[in-house]
Formats: C-alpha cells, sequence, structure tokens
C-alpha cells in the first residue's frame, strides 16, 4: 500500500479531486516566488530611489534622467507622474496651491496603478488558502463513502478491506492542506508588505505634495516681485 498506489487505485472523483489540488498547488508556488521578487524589487527600488531624491538633486535632472527609461514602476512612476503634471500645471499659470493639487491626483492615480499591480494575483493565494481543505475534505468524504459502499457485497467485514479505502481518500485532505497552507502563509506577508509599500508611496506622495507647493508659492511671489 504505497503512496502511489493509493493515489492510482482512488476512485475516478478522488484522483479528479486530487489533480486539482496539485495543480492548484503548482500554480500557488509558482505564483509565491514570482510575487516575493516582485515585491523584494519593489522595496529596493523604492529605497533607491528615496535615497536619490532627499540626498538634494535637482528635480529637473532627476526627472530627465527617469523619463529615459523605457518602463517605469513604484516611486519613479509616481514622482513622474506628479512632477509631469506640475510642469504641465505651471505653463498653464495656475494658482500655486491648484498646481499641487493636480500634480497630487496625478500621484494618486498612478499610486493606484501601482497599488493594483502589487495586489495581483493575491486573491488567488487566498482563494487556494481557503477553498483547499474543503476540496481535499469532500474527496475524503467521498473516498470513505466509496470504500464503505464495497463492503455491501461483503458477507464478512474487515478492517483490512477498508483500510485500503479509507487510507487513499485521506491523501485528498493532506494534498489540500498541502496546497492551503503555503497559500495563506504567502498570502499573510504579501498582504502585509504590499501595505508597507503603500505607505510608503502615501507617505512620499504627501510630502512630494508639500514641497511642490512650496516650490510653486515661491515661485508665485517671485513672479509678483
Amino acid at each position: 500500500m504505497s503512496f502511489v498506489a493509493l493515489i492510482t487505485q482512488a476512485s475516478l472523483v478522488v484522483q479528479v479531486v486530487m489533480a486539482i489540488l496539485v495543480l492548484a498547488s503548482v500554480i500557488s508556488w509558482t505564483l509565491i516566488f514570482l510575487k516575493w521578487r516582485v515585491l523584494r524589487e519593489a522595496r529596493g527600488a523604492a529605497s533607491e530611489f528615496e535615497e536619490r531624491f532627499w540626498s538634494g538633486i535637482d528635480l529637473v535632472q532627476l526627472y530627465e534622467g527617469i523619463r529615459r527609461k523605457t518602463e517605469l514602476s513604484g516611486l519613479e512612476h509616481i514622482f513622474s507622474a506628479g512632477f509631469k503634471e506640475y510642469v504641465r500645471a505651471r505653463k498653464m499659470q495656475r494658482a500655486g496651491m491648484t498646481v499641487a493639487e493636480t500634480a497630487q491626483r496625478s500621484m494618486r492615480v498612478a499610486m493606484s496603478r501601482e497599488i493594483d499591480g502589487l495586489e495581483s494575483y493575491l486573491s488567488f493565494l487566498a482563494t487556494v488558502g481557503s477553498v483547499s481543505p474543503y476540496v481535499g475534505l469532500f474527496g475524503t468524504v467521498w473516498g470513505i463513502m466509496h470504500a464503505f459502499i464495497g463492503l455491501a457485497d461483503a458477507q464478512q467485514a474487515t478492517l483490512a478491506m477498508v483500510a485500503p479505502g479509507i487510507a487513499e481518500a485521506l491523501v485528498a485532505t493532506a494534498l489540500g492542506l498541502f496546497a492551503a497552507i503555503p497559500a495563506v502563509v504567502a498570502f499573510n506577508r504579501y498582504v502585509d508588505d504590499v501595505d508597507r509599500l503603500v505607505t510608503r508611496y502615501d507617505n512620499f506622495t504627501e510630502e512630494f505634495t508639500t514641497l511642490l507647493q512650496r516650490q510653486a508659492q515661491g515661485q508665485a511671489r517671485e513672479s509678483e516681485a
């Protein structure tokens, strides 16, 4: 009664349940490694950009350097969207507060897109983590039911006759837990990582908006003088 034999000799319904759980587990682990890499790169990029931004570099120079990149993400995308809108609003000679608010709206839109990308596929991990145990339990119940039905024609029921059917049914529960536990752990960890990044993005947006507002008001005073 090897593990492979328990799977191959299981009923068709239990085998289908096992196949679904194995597929869900493979996809979950793939997404776990992909999201780990994406979030790690996002944290590193945020730290690198914040270091450059607060180093006292000229904002125009920073913007020109970022604009040459083919793809922008994270704080670079948020900064680029806000500064681009700020320059455009300044050319239209709006009031300082309006210029800052316009840039802030652009940064909010860019931040929403970044958050949407960071949160992608997390719902799948949550679904696997919450549903897999029940799918495995369904396979177990079906397998045990199938094993007891097979005893209907037996003149003498023994534990040896029931044990294989129960054992193969319990494999479905084990596979359900094997798929669910890593998905739940990864989902909780990545949700916390995304929340931390969102806080960093939000703080930068507010700080950069304040900086643009002060700069716009200073330029307005110089033009009046």
